[in-house]
């Protein structure tokens, strides 16, 4: 069976970090809902815009996997970057795709949780001081709209670095929504926060780079497998990321990680050739 994820949010869940920062994560064990299809993953996984990149829940996957090696794991992309709590407001169109699509994947997997990362839209004046209320309301329809009442919904912070970019003065209020995602986790059952803390950026200060991506990744596994709040970086996240980027591949996936990268134009006709010989 097929354990889902429910991906939620803005662009820090989809995922803005340079492909070419971080080694590839390939597993055939881990799967993305693509055209109503379980397809073995490839990054990006949430394409959402054409600067989409590496996101968070690839290596949340490859941490669930060192938890459950026979297991299977499927992602659901339903991320939207640029979008306010108002943008998935339950009557909404962003709303109603996530539980169509989440609707669907349960037709074949067992739903076991929503991950969710989005606040810097609403990280302003005029907005923060309502995010807990209205976040409310989402989240409740969630598990009404699944059936799933004590589905866990995962809930990351905002990084750090939002008061230090060219565009900071859009996100004076993050501390408040930080607030806000964290009070909201502890107060309502089965929400879990996980901290941002020491993550760093792209250059332009809004998005979360690619190596702290699969940092993320790592402490939102640990609060879905603790069922805990994570709330200063984990001691060992680092060994767990080198773990999954030296897990063995089978031939199979070997031979599906080469034909990524020469139809993305990473490896020439003549060395994809002479690999493909050697795994043959």
């Amino acid at each position: 069976m097929v354990h889902s994820f429910l991906l939620v949010g803005q662009s820090n869940m989809a995922g803005r970090g340079f492909l070419k920062d971080v080694d590839i994560i390939y597993d055939e064990h881990i799967k993305m809902l693509r055209n109503g299809r379980w397809q073995t993953m490839v990054e990006p996984v949430n394409f959402d815009r054409p600067n989409a990149g590496i996101g968070l829940s690839a290596s949340f996957a490859a941490a669930w996997r060192i938890k459950n090696e026979s297991e299977e794991i499927g992602l659901i992309p339903c991320a939207d970057g640029g979008t306010s709590l108002d943008d998935w407001a339950t009557d909404g169109m962003l709303f109603q795709h996530a539980i169509a699509q989440a609707k669907l994947a349960q037709k074949s997997s067992k739903l076991e949780a929503v991950l969710w990362h989005q606040g810097e839209n609403d990280a302003n004046a005029t907005s923060a001081h309502l995010y807990h209320e209205k976040f409310s309301l989402i989240v409740q329809a969630f598990r009404t709209e699944l059936n799933e009442p004590n589905l866990p919904v995962i809930i990351g912070g905002l990084g750090d670095f939002l008061d230090k970019g060219p565009y900071a003065q859009h996100f004076s209020a993050y501390p408040v929504v930080n607030d806000a995602l964290l009070n909201f986790a502890k107060t309502i059952p089965n929400c879990y926060f996980v901290t941002a803390s020491g993550l760093t950026s792209n250059p332009d200060y809004i998005h979360i780079d690619a190596a702290s991506l699969r940092k993320f990744g790592v402490r939102y596994f640990e609060a879905f497998d603790k069922r805990q709040h994570i709330l200063k970086p984990l001691v060992e996240e680092d060994q767990t990321i080198e773990k999954i980027y030296q897990r063995e591949l089978t031939n199979s996936e070997k031979i599906g990680l080469l034909n990524v990268k020469f139809f993305s134009g990473a490896l020439s006709e003549h060395d994809y050739k002479a690999e493909l010989v050697k795994l043959m």
